[in-house]
């Protein structure tokens, strides 16, 4: 009897191979609006992004340590943007939501990466503000390509290992069902409570780690911008704040939303009444920030809209004199 019991217990074990990811399962009649919904934010955002990229490239008014970081941005929110939309457009369009295990810590481990990866580029980008308004005659020597080139490439490198420490910590786990993720993508959290036997080790290993990778940049960005606002309210005249505000108000825009809704979704309690509140808000930092951006940038940014004028102004007299010749 007790091998029976424990052949019954390994075979639960093993069965799972696949997730369920619930998503919007709950508005099926919703599913095409939702799909068309998406599909729109999807390629506004890979448009918008892409838009932003270009414009850096093409236009040398743009060749800065701040157009670059913001461009490195536009790639990383394109990337991770794509990471998730694909598959929930598939959902919706063929109301298909399995995930094999080994999808679901592939999506995870992407995703975190990329994520972690924005919120050091954030505080990158808020230490080159800082740079601009504190010390702006130190300026050109302290943030100079190779400084750039180097941080860039030290933020990701570091989030893109330190993530798969986690992802192999949950990869070795067992889950004996249900397998069923109340989620529209693969989480951490929805993932671990799917897990079989005690998961406060992993749960500790991987809160140091997130902590390395969200907390720490978060720290240095409230550092920056404190000294910053600090700085702002010495100035005497009130031209001068108001043109030293304007250089940075685009990034605290974009810093704003991306932790704030960060906090609300992993930082407030994980309760039934709030399950649906924090799926809402995990659209907002996952789908919407990604399109939010370009939009601050391009509408708030004299720079980038000057050099998209510029652009369209030299599309328009190439195809006019193509066009009358």
């Amino acid at each position: 009897m007790t091998n029976a019991v424990e052949t019954q217990e390994w075979t639960n074990q093993t069965d799972i191979r696949e997730f369920i990811l619930l998503g919007f399962s709950d508005l099926p009649g919703l599913w095409m609006l939702l799909f068309v919904v998406f599909l729109l934010i999807y390629v506004v955002t890979m448009a918008g992004n892409l838009l932003i990229v270009g414009l850096i490239v093409y236009d040398h008014h743009l060749h800065t340590p701040m157009y670059f970081f913001l461009g490195n941005l536009s790639c990383l929110e394109t990337f991770y943007s794509s990471t998730i939309l694909p598959r929930m457009l598939s959902s919706f369009l063929t109301g298909e939501r399995t995930i094999p295990l080994w999808g679901c810590f592939i999506q995870y481990y992407f995703f975190g990466s990329l994520v972690g990866s924005e919120c050091y580029l954030l505080a990158i980008m808020s230490y080159d503000r800082y740079l601009a308004i504190c010390r702006p005659l130190h300026y050109s020597v302290l943030m100079n390509g190779a400084l750039c080139i180097q941080l860039m490439m030290g933020s990701c490198m570091s989030c893109f290992l330190l993530n798969s420490i986690t992802t192999y910590l949950m990869s070795q786990l067992t889950f004996c069902g249900p397998h069923i993720l109340d989620h529209f993508f693969c989480d951490f959290t929805p993932v671990i409570k799917l897990a079989c036997g005690d998961t406060r080790q992993m749960e500790l290993m991987a809160f140091i780690l997130s902590s390395l990778i969200a907390f720490a940049p978060f720290l240095l960005t409230l550092m920056s911008y404190s000294s910053i606002i600090t700085t702002i309210l010495r100035i005497p005249s009130q031209t001068g704040k108001q043109k030293a505000f304007s250089t940075c108000s685009s990034h605290l825009t974009v810093v704003t939303v991306f932790y704030g809704t960060l906090v609300i979704v992993y930082m407030f309690p994980k309760t039934n009444t709030l399950k649906d509140l924090n799926k809402v808000f995990s659209v907002f930092y996952t789908v919407l920030t990604p399109v939010v951006n370009p939009a601050v940038y391009c509408l708030r940014n004299r720079e980038v809209k000057e050099a998209l004028c510029r652009l369209t102004s030299q599309l328009f007299h190439f195809l006019g004199r193509h066009c009358f010749s």
